[in-house]
């Protein structure tokens, strides 16, 4: 186990498996090289340390890598494909905490609600009262990605009349929103772009300075996806100038590091990657780790294999 997880998932891997906390080891790399020829499964996601084609080499006996969390890309997929690896995510049990907490970005972005908070604890609304600001009333919502939690994002902002349209690599036909093939185009029509598509290197600055000129000086940008889709930079500056009105962020490009003149922006809201920080959903996500490693050791297929490596897996 690369990182720290729950501490009931845990002690469950400590019943079910002869487990090595690779968080605890004081030389990772001494670690792999006593125990690397006999490990045979990984668990790795978020936050922890990523699971590369140079450790999966020094893994010989490797046959799976559970990953906590829905986006797996920290780790080397093809890799894992090539050795008949097969790699798990944990999907579902996050959706409908990430999409409350994209939905709250959202609102307190769009409302300004952290720096009304401000302007009260400042003792400034005895002043006069806190300036009048932007709606949702009055926007469109570009969703960039539709999957599984781009859908139950987009099922709350029905709720609350604001229209969706959407930019994915190919349509859905199973769902009424307009779609456009053309970020670019999306961007020039909508009011807000909603981030909610995968990480790694087919996606990476995704959203650049073109994209942010599109959206406009009215426009808002939410991201509660990686922050690798994002060019840091160029948003950054795109704030400062005003190309866009205001972004709210659950994720960075170098976590936990912000850059400090993003923190120094007042029409921006931060989150510290939280999308699905809750008791209740990380422990649900931790038993679907637990979950995929029990049915791998009983000869069954894992329950949440990732589209890259099915089961049962090619061996190369």
């Amino acid at each position: 186990m690369l990182g720290q997880m729950r501490p009931k998932v845990v002690e469950q891997a400590e019943r079910e498996f002869n487990l090595h906390k690779a968080w605890l080891a004081p030389d990772f790399d001494a670690l792999i090289d006593e125990i690397g020829g006999r490990v045979r499964a990984v668990a790795a996601g978020t936050g922890m340390r990523g699971v590369d084609a140079a450790l999966i080499a020094r893994l010989p006996k490797l046959e799976i890598i559970a990953n906590f969390g829905v986006g797996y890309d920290d780790v080397d997929v093809e890799a894992a494909a090539r050795r008949g690896i097969v790699v798990t995510n944990t999907p579902d049990v996050l959706n409908e905490e990430v999409a409350d907490t994209a939905i709250g970005l959202l609102i307190c972005t769009v409302r300004q609600m952290l720096q009304a908070d401000r302007f009260v604890r400042e003792g400034k609304w005895r002043q006069g009262p806190f300036p009048l600001g932007a709606s949702l009333r009055d926007r469109t919502v570009g969703m960039v990605g539709l999957g599984r939690i781009g859908l139950a994002i987009a099922r709350r902002l029905d709720a609350m009349l604001v229209p969706v349209v959407y930019h994915t690599r190919r349509p859905r036909p199973d769902v009424a929103y307009r779609h456009y093939p053309s970020l670019i185009e999306m961007a020039r029509d909508v009011q807000v772009l909603l981030l909610i598509l995968p990480g790694g290197a087919a996606t990476r600055g995704l959203i650049d300075m073109e994209v942010l000129e599109a959206l406009g000086p009215d426009g808002i940008l939410i991201n509660v996806a990686r922050g690798s889709v994002v060019n840091e930079n160029d948003l950054i500056e795109a704030l400062e100038r005003g190309v866009i009105a205001a972004a709210g962020l659950d994720v960075f490009e170098n976590e936990p590091d912000v850059p400090a003149r993003l923190a120094a922006l007042e029409n921006v809201v931060l989150l510290p990657h939280i999308a699905s920080a809750t008791l209740h959903t990380r422990d649900e996500m931790g038993q679907l780790v637990i979950d995929n490693l029990l049915a791998w050791a009983q000869g069954k297929p894992p329950l949440t294999p990732v589209p890259e490596t099915p089961w049962p897996p090619a061996r190369g």
